[in-house]
């Protein structure tokens, strides 16, 4: 995973670029992995991490992020439920009111998000400063491919390389998802992508980077 201890961004240089900015996190919880041992201690940091995170983004946007939630039950978008206007306030209640599921398609949470950046955009309501799209996940997705040709269509379709950001976190020490995550990370501008959107992080580093600069590195990649 690419290291940006050697160049950080220097958040009073560029901060104002986190405001007039909309957010959206993506908790890709799988219910195969948090049930082990080591998994529940990573998820409990990315939730605690997760709530801090919101709290954040809320200073920046007041109006709140949207949340998509992974859960087990039956709803339109592929795994996830989706809560706008969520606040550091309501947060815990909605993390604790879905059960993940066993594996997740990713492709098609991120494509709604994606998506619906875009359709706002074209009816100019999006902020002036853009969108990020933070991502928790615990492993390696099933529709790898279709995540990588995802992001390279929405690149396609930008005006500026700052516009839209995606920030992808993974919780625990999965090797392949490891792997994944920092494929995406560094080759997608090899494949066809317009601009490189994509960074990733660790839910451990964040506490050693803290919240601003790892917001920050997600939009200056």
């Amino acid at each position: 995973m690419t290291s940006r201890r050697d160049r950080a961004i220097a958040p009073s240089m560029t901060s104002t670029i986190l405001q007039d900015r909309d957010y959206v996190v993506i908790l890709a919880k799988t219910a195969a992995h948090c049930q082990l041992p080591m998994q529940i201690n990573a998820w409990n940091q990315a939730q605690a991490a997760t709530q801090a995170l919101v709290h954040q983004c809320e200073r920046l946007d007041p109006d709140g992020v949207t949340l998509y939630v992974s859960c087990q039950e039956e709803v339109p978008i592929n795994c996830f439920r989706k809560y706008e206007q969520v606040t550091s306030d309501n947060l815990a209640t909605l993390l604790d009111g879905n059960y993940p599921p066993h594996s997740l398609p990713l492709q098609g949470v991120l494509t709604a998000a994606l998506e619906d950046y875009l359709h706002r955009k074209a009816a100019g309501k999006t902020k002036a400063n853009g969108e990020t799209i933070v991502v928790l996940l615990d492993g390696e997705p099933q529709d790898r491919l279709a995540i990588a040709k995802t992001i390279i269509h929405v690149t396609q379709q930008l005006e500026h390389p700052t516009e839209l950001a995606i920030g992808l976190v993974q919780v625990g020490d999965d090797p392949i998802a490891t792997g994944f995550f920092q494929a995406l990370d560094d080759d997608l501008q090899t494949h066809g992508a317009a601009f490189d959107i994509v960074d990733t992080v660790k839910t451990t580093d964040i506490a050693e980077q803290g919240l601003t600069q790892t917001l920050l590195n997600m939009i200056h990649d």
